[in-house]
């Protein structure tokens, strides 16, 4: 076992993990961070499983990956959802746009897939950070109307809008005796080196140590955090908070900075200047999201 600032964190123990969840599904629910920590998931039972005992299916969207243990009868999926409402950044494969957009009382479009599930851990963050106002579309209407219905709203003001239906459809549609539902706090990002006290215009590019001031804060959103605490408090279904926002802000070093998949051929600029392309809001595996994997593990083992 673990102790971080007399906080209680089990060693992840894959055997015990499978046990649990025997007959059982588990699943994901958000962005790209969220299928990070899944994938961290994935990685840390498959291992223990032969070859012939395991698989591993997307659909053809890719919106759900199914990992199935077969001798455990047990999946571990992954729905993406980054708003959990539906929204014009649903498409798992082209999701990058620019004008993003939200459908108010939305949340059965993806919450379908959500039923049934025996363990359900929920992120949302980083898709509501536009730095301007979120727009909701109102109505019957669709993203592709030419005329819409738009209403905006600040990003604090949208966020509590997702987080009251999440909530609500968790209230309506889970069994609290069956199903044990989680929420992953902000996953913060190291984009500014100027705020560990770095030279200006770097970011996460050639970090190889952590930040060691205790008292260390990003940029991340404290109102967002502030609408979490309001708005968990006042839920009927207990939700089990995974606070791993401050633990990640200490990991500059931990992102996959310029070691990650590109979806396009950089250009002769960017290759001579790697912090114009360097990836400082995901995470390298194995890495930073098995140790949220372990604390998830606790908290599911060792919820007291």
């Amino acid at each position: 076992m673990l102790m971080f600032d007399n906080i209680f964190v089990a060693r992840f123990n894959a055997t015990l993990m499978l046990e649990s969840l025997r007959g059982k599904r588990m699943m994901f629910v958000g962005d790209s961070l969220n299928r990070g920590q899944y994938v961290s998931m994935v990685c840390l039972l498959h291992r223990i499983l032969p070859p012939n005992a395991k698989s591993l299916e997307s659909s053809i969207d890719q919106s759900l990956t199914v990992f199935r243990a077969k001798d455990y009868n047990a999946t571990i999926e992954f729905n993406w959802a980054p708003f959990l409402l539906e929204s014009n950044s649903d498409n798992a494969i082209v999701h990058r746009v620019d004008d993003r957009m939200v459908k108010k009382g939305s949340i059965n479009k993806h919450g379908k897939n959500w039923k049934g599930v025996d363990v359900l851990v929920f992120n949302t963050y980083l898709w509501w950070m536009t730095g301007r106002k979120m727009k909701f579309l109102k109505g019957k209407g669709s993203f592709k109307d030419e005329k819409k219905d738009i209403e905006e709203l600040t990003t604090e003001d949208a966020y509590r809008v997702a987080m009251k239906s999440m909530l609500k459809w968790v209230r309506k549609n889970m069994d609290r005796n069956k199903t044990r539902v989680f929420f992953t706090s902000m996953s913060p990002l190291h984009i500014k080196s100027q705020e560990w006290g770095g030279e200006p215009g770097g970011n996460c590019y050639n970090e190889t140590t952590l930040i060691e001031d205790p008292n260390y804060w990003g940029s991340e959103n404290k109102n967002i955090m502030q609408v979490i605490a309001e708005e968990f408090g006042k839920s009927k279904y207990p939700i089990t908070f995974l606070n791993i926002t401050q633990l990640s802000s200490y990991r500059k070093d931990a992102h996959t900075s310029i070691y990650k998949k590109q979806w396009s051929p950089l250009t002769p600029e960017q290759l001579a200047n790697p912090i114009s392309y360097a990836d400082c809001v995901h995470w390298c595996l194995p890495g930073l999201q098995d140790t949220w994997n372990e604390l998830l593990f606790t908290k599911l083992f060792y919820p007291s």
